[in-house]
């Protein structure tokens, strides 16, 4: 399919697309005698993976560190990062990380959140 019809069905634009080929995200797509990408379903399943990462709170960059193994996502339920089934580098470190900034991203909007209250309705907060 072309650019516009596999964006379409993953959910993304085209632009967005090409942007994940070019850091890395998505193999560069066999291309037609024009010169034209031709995606199959396995990148479209790929890109729906992408698009849902991207989703939970990763970053393209997080996601750069895993693109060799985003295929994984797209063959059915992963094994627990943590598991024993967990194939070695499956990302614990990454998902770790990100579980880490997002913690301290809640703590500091909570106390943001506190602050404010404090300030506007006194002591009742």
């Amino acid at each position: 399919m072309r650019i516009g019809e596999a964006a379409a069905a993953a959910g993304c634009t085209p632009r967005a697309l090409r942007l994940y080929e070019q850091r890395g995200l998505l193999p560069p797509p066999a291309r037609t005698a024009s010169g034209q990408r031709d995606y199959r379903p396995a990148e479209v399943a790929r890109l729906r993976v992408i698009r849902e990462l991207l989703g939970s709170g990763f970053t393209i960059e997080d996601l750069r560190s895993l693109a060799d193994r985003l295929h994984l996502l797209t063959e059915g339920p992963p094994p627990r990062c943590g598991s024993p089934d967990a194939p070695a580098g499956s990302g614990a470190g990454v998902v770790g990380r990100r579980l880490a900034l997002l913690d301290a991203e809640i703590t500091r909007l909570t106390r943001l959140r506190e602050e404010l209250a404090r300030r506007v309705y006194g002591e009742r907060a």
